[in-house]
């Protein structure tokens, strides 16, 4: 069994709005459904055990780009809204915060009845999925969120998350069942974070001595103790910065969507009517579904499609969000009834963005990009926790 990767972000104490946490839920599933059918039921599980994927899909549904409340918040969103539709998709979502980690098993084991899987192993890996991070991983976290992610073909991964409430941080941890050999026995392929002291680890091939003696060890040295591969550290700051994302990469994307029109683009014909900044966000949803793993490192870049619930890096746009969810859910019926077109040219979207990145200097001031939509947002429908977006001072004289 190999941990995939692992996440550390800032504690987050906000919550979601009811605005948002529809949108999410709509956003989620289009993004699931997507997926499937270009890559199949298999290839939401491989995404899902990526933290930086996983990172970058929080930050385009409108959550805090950096925050531990994507976890949760995300997972919830995905929960509530493809789970009806499970027996379609081939996808289940047990699991959750608190009481409801606790009601893993019970799903598990009623999935199970429904599908002919093995429901006690399931359970089983459920378990030692939160021993080995809560109890044989003793690295100051305690566990608060576990959520189970199955296909009918029964393989699985796992999102979970602990708190230390010391320093104020989260730890994401991520599993995929790909792979599996043993939980105890040297199982990750990443456990990563900030220096927090001594480390106890029971599952590192090193300690098979301790296990079958004392079944104690105390690493005198994490580094060696610990293999680093797919580590994410989110920073503490709120805001985004321009060290946070690629320019190259984000700056080319907005010359797409504002500058060169999509007129110009045959390959964009069927997406014609939608406005430069629904194409801004839809190019990046469609990197979100059929971009590579290296297309994620810069997670923070994804908060510019629908910007940020606390008006960071801008105030959601609700009409954008609103109509990217429709273009999408528009491309999955019109695939479901066997016309692709649609479907195709949002793939297409994606490849034209990496595309023109490739002799693309990027000379915009990233604070002015943030500037202008900060001060058009009230235009989109610009919204936060704290209330609507307004337009500037002198746009206000000029409507009375």
């Amino acid at each position: 069994m190999k941990r995939s990767g692992s996440a550390d972000l800032p504690l987050h104490y906000g919550y979601v709005p009811k605005w948002l946490a529809e949108r999410m839920a709509k956003l989620g599933l289009a993004v699931i459904q997507n997926i499937v059918i270009e890559y199949g039921k298999e290839e939401v599980l491989n995404r899902l055990s990526d933290p930086f994927w996983f990172q970058s899909l929080g930050a385009v549904m409108g959550m805090d780009w950096h925050s531990s409340g994507i976890t949760t918040s995300v997972m919830g969103a995905l929960k509530g809204a493809v789970n009806p539709h499970s027996r379609e998709l081939g996808i289940y979502i047990c699991g959750g915060k608190g009481k409801y980690s606790k009601q893993t098993p019970t799903e598990l084991l009623k999935i199970s009845e429904r599908t002919g899987l093995d429901g006690n192993h399931l359970v089983k890996c459920s378990k030692l999925s939160a021993k080995v991070d809560n109890t044989a991983i003793q690295d100051g976290f305690q566990l608060y969120t576990h959520n189970f992610i199955l296909s009918d073909t029964g393989k699985w991964a796992v999102i979970q998350q602990g708190m230390n409430a010391i320093n104020k941080t989260a730890r994401r941890y991520h599993w995929h069942s790909e792979q599996l050999n043993s939980f105890v026995n040297d199982p990750h392929t990443s456990i990563y974070g900030q220096n927090q002291g001594m480390i106890l680890n029971m599952t590192d091939k090193q300690a098979d001595s301790s296990r079958n003696g004392v079944m104690q060890i105390a690493a005198e040295n994490p580094e060696h103790m610990i293999r680093e591969i797919n580590k994410l550290v989110m920073p503490g700051h709120h805001h985004v910065t321009a060290k946070d994302v690629d320019l190259k990469r984000l700056g080319a994307m907005l010359w797409l969507a504002h500058e060169k029109q999509p007129s110009d683009f045959e390959e964009l014909l069927l997406l014609q009517g939608l406005g430069p900044r629904t194409l801004q966000s839809l190019a990046l949803v469609s990197e979100v579904i059929h971009g590579t793993p290296s297309r994620f490192k810069d997670p923070a870049r994804f908060s510019f499609a629908h910007g940020g619930k606390d008006g960071h890096p801008f105030p959601v746009p609700i009409k954008v969000y609103d109509e990217t969810i429709s273009t999408l859910q528009n491309a999955v019926y019109k695939a479901k009834i066997g016309e692709s077109e649609k479907s195709e040219a949002i793939k297409r979207l994606s490849k034209i963005a990496e595309n023109a990145e490739r002799d693309f200097t990027p000379n915009a001031n990233f604070d002015q990009v943030i500037a202008r939509e900060r001060e058009d947002s009230w235009k989109y429908g610009g919204r936060t926790v704290f209330g609507k977006a307004k337009p500037p001072v002198q746009q206000q004289l000029k409507l009375f």
